[in-house]
């Protein structure tokens, strides 16, 4: 019995709120949560009635069964109430199961999945898109149109605590819209094999006050007061802005990599799986497929570890 509560024990301590779809922050998680609780004690009743039934049985008098006695026992438990009770599941389930309604006005989200990252961009009221990447800021209380497509391979695009799954597929769009209730921080993972680093690729979700995120929003859209110096002379002479934009997508840079434009503010470094200090960055800078296998980023193995280090503290310095 010991043996059975310390092993569940440390079940429940795996379980954590900000990667668990048994910790809600969306409508449409917050439903589907309910709908499975609901089928789990509707389960567990009819499995407790049948054990009932068979006990019963068991120990009933010899005789006492007859056979029409059986059979309407089989035509009770065994069709009407079984299409009486899905039935009645069904028409309860069905309003909880309708899609968020999209309109023009909502904030559309536009993800990408890449190996073995996200770009991601916002597009709302005829504004330009905001560029960035591995992360995603959403406000609370407001309808979220999620497109959702893929650049190589099919990935896909899961925050447990916020809605179901949805594939990622090169050439196609898919929507998902949603509506967060709660503020906080959260993760998303890609859900879908996709190579090497699949379980590598996370990527954090803000969920804001309105008021915060509109604030956000709109000092995001203004591209940050870069200083010049070593660090950003390397990170030119390296060819790093061949593929890394530093003006939120709008100039400079390939879109090849990551934008970088406040990399400074970001809270987590190659997509969630590390936290962004110099030493980290300097590190992924060197060598990247050290920490992410497969990544599609050169390695700088012959760079100096203090050119590294001078690039990572401008980047640190100068994105915010």
């Amino acid at each position: 019995m010991r043996k059975s509560i310390i092993v569940c024990a440390a079940l429940l301590a795996g379980c954590n709120n900000h990667q668990s779809a048994l910790a809600p922050f969306g409508l449409e998680a917050r439903s589907t949560l309910t709908m499975t609780m609901v089928l789990v004690i509707g389960a567990v009743i009819i499995a407790l009635g049948v054990v009932a039934v068979f006990v019963l049985a068991v120990r009933a008098p010899e005789g006492r069964l007859d056979h029409a006695g059986g059979m309407r026992m089989v035509l009770w438990l065994g069709a009407i109430v079984p299409t009486v009770v899905l039935t009645a599941l069904l028409v309860w389930a069905l309003p909880a199961m309708r899609p968020l309604p999209d309109a023009a006005q909502n904030l559309r989200v536009h993800v990408e999945g890449e190996q073995f990252w996200w770009r991601v961009r916002y597009k709302h009221q005829g504004q330009p898109p905001l560029i960035s990447a591995n992360e995603v800021r959403i406000p609370v209380g407001r309808t979220i149109v999620f497109e959702l497509t893929a650049t190589d391979v099919i990935h896909s695009f899961w925050i447990p605590g916020l809605a179901g799954k949805m594939d990622m597929i090169p050439g196609r769009t898919n929507y998902l819209v949603v509506k967060a209730d709660k503020a906080g921080i959260y993760r998303g993972v890609c859900a879908e094999f996709c190579g090497l680093s699949h379980a590598l690729m996370a990527f954090d979700v803000i969920a804001m006050e309105p008021a915060a995120f509109d604030a956000w929003l709109a000092t995001s859209r203004e591209p940050p007061i870069r200083t010049q110096g070593r660090g950003a002379a390397l990170f030119a002479a390296s060819g790093c802005n061949a593929c890394h934009s530093l003006n939120g997508g709008q100039s400079g840079g390939s879109g090849i990599g990551p934008d970088l434009t406040h990399f400074g503010t970001r809270r987590t470094l190659g997509a969630g799986i590390l936290a962004p200090t110099v030493e980290n960055t300097a590190a992924f800078i060197r060598d990247p497929h050290k920490s992410k296998p497969g990544a599609r980023m050169p390695s700088y193995a012959a760079m100096p570890e203090a050119d590294a280090r001078a690039i990572a503290r401008w980047l640190k310095e100068a994105g915010r």
